[in-house]
């Protein structure tokens, strides 16, 4: 069986507070999660375990995430310079419905469409929470996201397809050729 780990991580500055998009590998990781089908369960990493979770991406036989190519890659290699992600096995599911519309999609809007379902918080509230030390309200939502990653990765691969609402409130269907095994 194949490990098929899904992830996502939260970070502890905004893009504004960096200097801007060009410089994502300073926001630093606040909360990463991970959830590997091969343990069949969750693990939270914190800042201090970075370079672990670096390790369990780099094992994975592939990484499903959600706009984690170009965030939360740069975000890692922002902790450890010798993290590449040209090694890591990857399935972004955001560039790959990218590909096929020409535009990008929020994780909420396919979630919402294909699975009736809606995030629990964003990125910015994840950095107020950080402020706060709330690590634990970070890592539930954290969860929450990869959970919903997970359920939209695992649909997509069963029924070929997803959905999303387009601007004028119309459930879309995108095609997708995702595998589980």
């Amino acid at each position: 069986m194949r490990n098929i780990v899904y992830f996502d991580l939260e970070t502890q500055k905004s893009a504004e507070e960096v200097g801007g998009w060009n410089n994502i590998r300073d926001m630093r990781m606040s909360v990463g999660v991970t959830y590997s089908t091969a343990r069949g369960g969750y693990h939270i990493y914190g800042e201090k375990e970075v370079n672990d979770l670096i390790e369990e991406l780099r094992r994975a036989d592939l990484v499903v995430g959600f706009n984690h190519q170009r965030f939360d890659y740069e975000v890692l290699a922002g902790h450890n310079p010798f993290f590449d992600p040209e090694q890591v096995p990857t399935l972004d599911l955001m560039v790959d419905l990218q590909k096929t519309l020409n535009h990008r999609l929020s994780l909420d809007s396919v979630a919402t469409a294909t699975l009736g379902i809606e995030k629990t918080a964003e990125g910015l509230q994840a950095i107020r929470w950080f402020r706060e030390g709330k690590l634990m309200e970070i890592a539930e939502y954290c969860c929450y996201d990869v959970k919903i990653t997970k359920l939209v990765h695992e649909y997509g691969a069963r029924h070929r397809q997803l959905f999303f609402t387009n601007r004028f409130n119309q459930r879309i269907t995108v095609p997708v050729d995702w595998k589980l095994g």
